[in-house]
């Protein structure tokens, strides 16, 4: 059986896995979860030379001993740690360590000793499709929601992490543009949101019990379908980039919390319960959603009402502690901020803010309001500001996220919006009038108030319109050469020379 060894440290101690190159995933990562000594729940990250999270996986690159990956414990559980230290003295070794490996032991030995009878699952499934997880009536036919069993296995693993001590690099990391979401399973996600609200003091300051928060932030992830695009994913990177935002730019300082709190919640809700259809689809289709809504912004005033209808619930409200001006002043402002993300206000919100920007001034709530949807306006369109492995993964999702609406636009006699048509789209296409047409006018506007961004979020988009623009003259090069050699063998349409037969029944052309 072919064998993969794969050279890393841990805390700066050498160590080597080997493993079957048929390995199942789970099992690699419990190798490399013991060669750590981490708990069953603590959160490992493995560092290519480079610096880059790689993934724990049987596709590990091979390496060798002069190059090898770093394994670091990124989220642990401190006091266990803490109890460890304080016996190890006492009794001459790391009890901690024993009991992290015999946890891991446990599990396993009860995953393998109890699993679940195949007739179970059977039973969840008819249960499900006979209509115990019913969709919303407001919504499409076709979204993919999440099942109830999928939800509560990433529920009790949050949980389980949500008690971690994340590491200070990987906090610091949170607040770049640069961060990696594809690096992440959901649940460890769910620990990075509330890592966001714990370090800008939102915790303290609105009195947020830590249960309900992790109520809230569970609901919100429930609530976030399984489509290409507009995900629980998306939900992240545009809270990240709106949490990172608020740090480069020092904007703690230059607003009162209130404000950044209504931001920060805007992005994590601003696309709850999408169905991966947009706007001009809702209408034509005449979905529910749009007749509830009179055809205005139906997507985004039912992420909205998902949002509050979340909110409402005392377990998952984390707005429970204010006063009713508070509320109401924060309930206000997530609605302006989300109803902001809608495309077809972008020109009337981005001359707003280029009109207030030479007097901005940050006493004015009028300024502050608008200020507050441009910043949830760049975050949410923002992939192309990250590096472009990250950007380029997103992209894909989004095309294919537009080809199934314009498929379904076709198949049910609507209009297709010419955006997302597959037959006339291509990969670069898409990008480069999207960048220098809705990208740069926005960013460079943002950045005119904050000079910092230029760095972090004009000079990688830059970057990004140069790729794309190649890749669109190398396939414009590519679709003239495949034409010119169509037209080389297609057959000529002149006079062929007449046949005369050759002793023996062959034929050979006569020149006339």
């Amino acid at each position: 059986m072919a064998t993969k060894i794969i050279y890393f440290t841990v805390n700066g101690r050498p160590e080597q896995a080997e493993f079957p190159v048929d390995c199942p995933a789970q099992d690699v990562k419990d190798l490399f979860r013991a060669a750590a000594e981490a708990g069953p729940h603590d959160i490992l990250k493995l560092y290519n030379t480079k610096g880059n999270i790689i993934n724990i996986s049987p596709q590990l690159a091979p390496n060798s001993p002069h190059s090898c990956y770093k394994l670091e414990v990124v989220a642990a559980d401190c006091n266990s740690e803490l109890l460890g230290s304080d016996l190890a003295v006492a009794l001459g070794f790391d009890l901690s360590s024993m009991e992290k490996r015999l946890q891991s032991l446990e599990k396993r030995i009860l995953t393998e000793a109890a699993e679940t009878p195949a007739i179970v699952y059977e039973m969840k499934r008819q249960d499900m499709s006979e209509g115990t997880h019913k969709p919303s009536p407001f919504y499409h036919k076709r979204t993919l929601r999440k099942t109830r069993e999928e939800c509560e296995h990433v529920r009790e693993k949050f949980l389980q992490m949500s008690s971690l001590e994340v590491s200070e690099e990987v906090r610091q990391y949170l607040k770049t543009p640069t961060f990696d979401n594809w690096q992440w399973e959901d649940a460890e996600i769910m620990v990075l949101l509330q890592v966001m609200y714990t370090d800008l003091d939102f915790i303290s300051t609105f009195n947020i019990e830590l249960d309900v928060l992790q109520q809230f932030l569970y609901e919100v992830y429930r609530r976030y379908n399984n489509i290409p695009f507009h995900n629980f994913k998306h939900c992240f990177c545009v809270t990240q980039m709106m949490y990172g935002l608020i740090w480069l730019t020092d904007l703690r300082s230059k607003i009162d919390s209130v404000d950044l709190l209504i931001m920060l919640t805007s992005a994590v809700c601003h696309d709850l319960d999408h169905t991966g259809y947009n706007n001009a689809y809702q209408i034509n289709a005449r979905t529910e959603l749009a007749l509830r809504y009179n055809d205005i912004s139906p997507l985004e005033n039912h992420h909205c009402a998902v949002a509050f209808e979340i909110l409402e619930k005392t377990e998952s409200n984390i707005f429970r502690n204010l006063s009713t001006e508070q509320y109401k002043r924060i309930r206000e402002g997530i609605i302006k901020c989300i109803l902001a993300t809608d495309m077809t206000r972008h020109t009337e919100i981005l001359n707003k803010f280029k009109t207030i920007l030479p007097v901005f001034d940050f006493s004015n709530k009028d300024h502050r309001d608008v200020l507050m949807m441009i910043m949830i306006k760049v975050s949410d369109i923002s992939n192309e500001a990250r590096p472009m492995d990250v950007a380029e993964p997103w992209l894909d999702c989004l095309l294919q996220e537009f080809f199934n609406q314009s498929d379904m636009e076709k198949l049910e006699g609507l209009p297709v919006t010419p955006f997302m048509d597959r037959d006339k789209v291509t990969k670069p296409s898409s990008q480069t009038g999207f960048i220098r047409f809705v990208l740069f006018p926005l960013f460079i506007e943002l950045a005119n108030l904050f000079p910092c961004l230029e760095q972090h979020i004009i000079d990688p988009v830059r970057k990004a319109l140069d790729y794309y623009t190649e890749m669109e003259k190398a396939l414009e090069r590519e679709k003239q050469n495949r034409a010119q050699s169509e037209k080389m063998v297609k057959p000529s349409t002149s006079k062929e020379p007449e046949a005369h037969p050759e002793p023996g029944g062959t034929t050979k052309p006569v020149n006339l």
